[in-house]
């Protein structure tokens, strides 16, 4: 039996922007923690009243889209993938390809602390599939199938 070994790296938000190309306003999480190369980790999002999605959604009565939830479990796979595999956002894409069984459990609402806990289904190549659970003090708010291909540019 193998026991997998979490990478004590923390990403910043800063070294996610060097992994993925993704930036404000699209840009959806802030660290990434609890890292196993090539397989899971769990990604960071302070949700603030000052994302400008709450303008729009709702005014006075702000959440945060579920769309926008997934994108972030997403960004944070795409993280993950880029940073087991030692891959740049200088020359790197990563594209969504599919979206399966997204369930919406709660409102994510300003001052949520989104935590995004995402682990490898499969990977063939440049294809990776993964599952996502958002969740905020322990509690699931989100979960998604999703893929998605990372591409040179």
């Amino acid at each position: 039996m193998t026991t997998e070994i979490k990478d004590q790296t923390v990403l910043s938000v800063t070294d996610i922007m060097n992994l993925i190309p993704h930036r404000y306003p699209m840009l959806g999480v802030d660290r990434i923690q609890d890292i196993i190369l090539g397989e899971s980790c769990v990604g960071v999002k302070n949700v603030t009243f000052n994302e400008p999605f709450f303008q729009g959604h709702f005014p006075g009565d702000p959440i945060m889209p579920g769309v926008l939830i997934v994108e972030a479990m997403a960004q944070t796979a795409g993280a993950l993938v880029c940073h087991s595999e030692n891959i740049s956002s200088e020359n790197t894409g990563v594209y969504f390809m599919s979206i399966e069984e997204a369930k919406f459990r709660n409102p994510v609402l300003p001052g949520h602390v989104l935590k995004m806990h995402v682990e490898k289904i499969q990977n063939r190549g440049k294809i990776w599939k993964f599952f996502g659970k958002a969740m905020v003090d322990d509690k699931v708010y989100a979960e998604a199938k999703f893929t998605a291909m990372i591409v040179k540019k």
